[in-house]
């Protein structure tokens, strides 16, 4: 088994921990297969986004007094197309309003396209304390990206990845695709193991997901009439076609083993890391930590308490400067039930390798665990796909087990009432 990685434990007295995320919905343009919030920004425009964003902050920085930052992290969108003095002063900003850990114990993590590093940006995200880069490589064959319509080379990466470690980056993330157009199961083996030699101290490996409203949608997954899976049939004859079932399965079943063997340790669905390199801010989510999302779009959870940002720009504009729990950006909000917040603890958890502490269920909700889900866990055992076992002080938790998390969608349903 992998690397279990966990931190779901309960929260000492004093602050409260707190995630900060930030939405940069800036892009080049739009990758044929993206569907999240972001389109190409003039400079004008991103000014006054930024100009927006830092007012968000001084708005909303009020409602965290009896938190402290852990973590930060910059996503998009393309965050690194951020003019250097633009992503300073956000930082500074935040470190003036908000209550952060020591130095040292802060993970603050900016989302790179490798088409948009140069070494003046990387040098001055270092002395503004970023310390951690997530860069979207997502092939190392050109081809490969050229399908998805990325915007760098697989030498732009390189050069990238090597300035980035000159200035002293020492965690840095890779983005990898696989299940792409045209791409075989040895070149995605050929995209792992060139990454792998670069030894990146995290590598995130996911599995293209054809989104509606996108051009690969129009092409590889709009229904028929009759409403069957289009199978190719709106596919212009210059695209290549996806892989098989067959053949994404196996690059699915590959990865983990590869990565095993050079090191990385599978501490969820589809993130790897080598030792002490876990993704901490991604790690909050899954455990629930409470955090602030800020710009167009950023999802936030406070207190038991989740909310959207409006994803108008216009609204946003006319509205970042309001204060308080319920404004003009806020969409969404929904107080969550105890029985919702049951249902995140394990449907969330369970994509951790790690997966959930019965202990820490009952210190939270006044429950047992397998009192309250005990058909979903009997099913789920019974059909090899739940390990309960104990941790080395004893404690009782459960995981999905390798064939679990091969259907973790059908799993962490069960989980849903």
């Amino acid at each position: 088994m992998d690397h279990l990685i966990s931190n779901d434990t309960l929260p000492a007295k004093g602050k409260k921990p707190l995630g900060i995320y930030l939405h940069i919905p800036f892009c080049i343009r739009k990758c044929l297969y993206c569907d999240f919030l972001s389109a190409p920004f003039d400079e004008a425009a991103r000014e006054t986004y930024v100009n927006a964003l830092l007012t968000e902050i001084d708005a909303q920085a009020p409602l965290y007094e009896g938190f402290e930052v852990h973590t930060v992290f910059f996503g998009g969108g393309t965050p690194s197309l951020l003019a250097p003095e633009q992503t300073a002063a956000i930082l500074e900003r935040l470190q003036r309003r908000f209550s952060f850990v020591p130095e040292k114990e802060q993970e603050i993590t900016l989302e790179a396209n490798p088409g948009t590093l140069t070494r003046k940006k990387l040098h001055s995200w270092k002395m503004a304390g970023i310390n951690r880069l997530s860069i979207g490589l997502q092939s190392a064959h050109n081809d490969e990206l050229e399908a998805l319509g990325r915007i760098h080379t697989w030498e732009e990466f390189l050069q990238g990845y090597e300035a980035a470690r000159q200035e002293g980056f020492s965690n840095i993330n890779i983005d990898l695709m696989s299940a792409l157009p045209g791409q075989s199961v040895e070149s995605w083996m050929d995209t792992l193991e060139r990454t792998a030699d670069l030894k990146p101290e995290h590598i995130s490996a996911y599995s293209l997901i054809i989104e509606e409203g996108t051009p690969f949608y129009d092409w590889y997954g709009r229904p028929e009439e009759n409403g069957e899976a289009a199978s190719g049939h709106f596919r212009p004859e210059t695209r290549k076609p996806l892989p098989s079932e067959d053949e994404e399965r196996r690059m699915y079943e590959q990865t983990g083993t590869f990565l095993a063997a050079r090191g990385y340790g599978r501490y969820e669905i589809s993130n790897y890391a080598l030792p002490g390199f876990a993704c901490r801010h991604n790690l909050s989510y899954w455990e629930r930590t409470d955090y602030a999302g800020f710009g167009l779009g950023a999802a936030s959870l406070r207190e038991n308490v989740r909310w959207k940002n409006t994803e108008e720009l216009s609204e946003y504009l006319a509205h970042a400067a309001e204060t308080g729990e319920r404004n003009g950006i806020k969409k969404e909000l929904m107080s969550l039930s105890q029985q919702e917040q049951m249902e995140e603890f394990m449907f969330l958890g369970l994509r951790k390798t790690a997966g959930v502490s019965a202990d820490t269920f009952a210190q939270l909700y006044g429950k047992p665990l397998e009192e309250v889900y005990a058909q979903p866990v009997s099913r789920l055992i019974r059909e090899g796909l739940l390990i309960r076992y104990c941790r080395p002080e004893g404690s009782v938790c459960f995981r999905l087990s390798d064939r679990g998390i091969d259907v973790s969608n059908y799993a962490l349903a069960m989980f849903l009432f």
